[in-house]
């Protein structure tokens, strides 16, 4: 049985982007396939603010996580982390045989411009990483704020994940000066998994050309060249791309501003409610996600059965993730969800909480 999505992704896919991954199929290296990627990479720049290359990559966001790494990290790189997938790029890192150190703030907590500055001064690292929305803990750092930061050690390497923030939240690389800004399109983009876009400075390009060993399948050299030419080094997910044009669109249509107001009326929605069933929130105050809530478990909710009560209903839910699984859980609000949708999950978390709870 098909179940509706209401995990932090893959999301749940509206009807018209399903549909416009219809469109018929064109060769990769053919004119049609040319204006079908600058017109996206040109939509990308405009949803980021930016001037600078942007990259399409034909895998999942975790694939560009690795390449910025190989390409950037020649040194040695500091690992922010406050959650489950900051702290698999440190892991990534290292596989990657690379030097890296970790810096780990707690789960729940955000990374800090203060955490920054301490590691980068240093003087160690030639390279950062840092999770902008974690999307295990639904917390929010503060990435405007580590960028001032930032600016003060331009010979560090600044790599952001945006994965479960772009689009949803506004990101202007202008004013960030990011070097490699990443994310997949399976969360607020609102399209199914395997699609990741990375906005690559020219200093990262320049740095990267010098980098031995960084591999092929993301050297970002091979993306510039084949950017010059509105295509990518291999072949691309054409008709995943072809639905990220059509939601571009939407995008612009709805209004940047509207966009993220709609995620931040959705939070507060969402924060509320949990409040309301008696979980509290996961997440510090002040760095709640715009796209995601982490609740608390209240310890007499057996998350793990509301799920496959749920699951029976024909609902897919959360119930935490890694090391917290099950003493909290997360609702998304993002992409194309909208207020009904929400109403939707809480009748029916309303419903069947009491059959959850000793």
């Amino acid at each position: 049985m098909a179940k509706k999505l209401y995990i932090p992704g893959p999301v749940e896919v509206a009807p018209d982007v399903m549909q416009a991954m219809t469109a018929p199929m064109v060769g990769h290296r053919m004119p049609e396939y040319a204006e079908l990627h600058a017109r996206v990479t040109a939509g990308l720049k405009r949803l980021l603010h930016t001037e600078e290359p942007v990259f399409l990559s034909t895998s999942s966001a975790f694939g560009v996580m690795e390449g910025a790494v190989r390409n950037l990290v020649q040194k040695r790189c500091a690992n922010f982390a406050n959650g489950a997938f900051s702290a698999k790029w440190h892991d990534v890192t290292l596989r990657c045989g690379l030097q890296a150190d970790l810096f780990a703030a707690d789960w729940g907590e955000p990374v800090t411009p203060e955490m920054v500055e301490n590691a980068l001064a240093t003087g160690k690292y030639d390279a950062m990483t840092l999770v902008h929305n974690e999307t295990s803990t639904g917390v929010l750092s503060p990435l405007a704020e580590i960028a001032e930061v930032m600016k003060r050690y331009p010979e560090v390497s600044f790599i952001v994940d945006t994965v479960s923030s772009m689009s949803a939240v506004p990101i202007d690389l202008a004013a960030l000066g990011t070097d490699v800004c990443l994310a997949g399109v399976q969360k607020a983009f609102g399209l199914p998994p395997g699609l990741a876009v990375f906005a690559v400075s020219q200093r990262a390009l320049a740095k990267a050309a010098t980098t031995p060993n960084r591999g092929y399948y993301f050297d970002f050299e091979e993306f510039a060249k084949n950017d010059l030419k509105d295509n990518t080094p291999s072949t691309p997910c054409i008709s995943l791309i072809y639905a990220l044009a059509h939601q571009l669109d939407k995008m612009f249509a709805e209004g940047l501003e509207n966009r993220s107001a709609r995620h931040r009326q959705m939070a507060e929605r969402t924060r509320r409610w949990v409040e309301g069933q008696g979980f509290s929130l996961f997440a510090a105050e002040g760095c709640r996600s715009l796209t995601l809530t982490a609740g608390r478990n209240d310890g007499r909710t057996d998350l793990a059965r509301l799920k496959a009560l749920a699951g029976d209903r024909g609902y897919a839910i959360d119930n935490g993730y890694g090391k917290i699984k099950n003493t909290t859980f997360r609702i998304p609000h993002m992409a194309d969800m909208t207020a009904a949708d929400l109403d939707e999950l809480f009748a029916l978390l309303e419903e069947l909480l009491p059959q959850a709870r000793s």
